[in-house]
């Protein structure tokens, strides 16, 4: 009888050990699926299609603060190539740095002001001169907030008679605005200011 117990004892403890192996493999394999399956949605929400010229073209979506610098350099870039390019039309003039207005702060605003008062852009429409700028590049400081930048360009005034070529230096701050088609990175330019503006070299024609 006591063999028998025993017998059973044995049994029990072996189907009890079966059972505790079965379950905790059963727990492992689900776990693994439900992190692989999570592992795949996260994957295929961070890629995207991007519709272009009738043709949808893959990417992927990243961390904002990932692109933090790219983002802020293209800002600033468009800022200056708004604000700095001209043409002998009052139209084209307004637009652009309308445009450039939009992705800084009153600081802009003042120096739109303050050529406008000193008949800079008049004297751009009267003289039939045409100014580009060429951004050699941009310096971003992402250690603090708001980020300071500093930017160095050449521009190119093309008047009739000569091709004058400047050296233009400017900075100011960085801080972050919601999105919007107006400002498609969702930056603000603040102090910002002309540090160096000066002729390098003069072309005649």
């Amino acid at each position: 009888m006591f063999k028998q117990l025993r017998n059973i004892e044995s049994a029990f403890s072996h189907i009890r050990l079966f059972t505790i192996v079965v379950v905790i493999s059963s727990l492992s394999a689900s776990g693994f699926a439900i992190y692989k399956s999570i592992r795949m949605v996260s994957q295929a929400q961070e890629r995207i299609y991007i519709l272009a010229n009738g043709k949808a073209l893959e990417a992927w979506s990243a961390e904002r603060k990932d692109n933090i610098p790219v983002e802020a350099r293209d800002h600033v870039k468009m800022f200056h190539w708004h604000f700095f390019t001209l043409s002998p039309d009052e139209r084209v003039i307004e637009a652009n740095v309308t445009k450039a207005l939009y992705l800084a702060d009153e600081s802009a605003k003042r120096q739109y002001d303050n050529l406008k008062e000193s008949r800079y852009y008049s004297n751009i429409i009267s003289g039939n001169i045409s100014q580009d700028i060429t951004i050699d590049s941009i310096q971003i400081e992402t250690s603090d907030y708001p980020f300071h930048f500093r930017c160095y360009a050449r521009q190119k005034l093309v008047r009739t008679t000569s091709v004058v070529t400047r050296s233009l230096i400017t900075e100011g701050y960085l801080r972050n605005v919601s999105r919007s088609d107006n400002n498609p990175h969702g930056f603000l330019i603040e102090k910002w200011t002309t540090t160096e503006n000066k002729d390098i070299k003069i072309e005649n024609r």
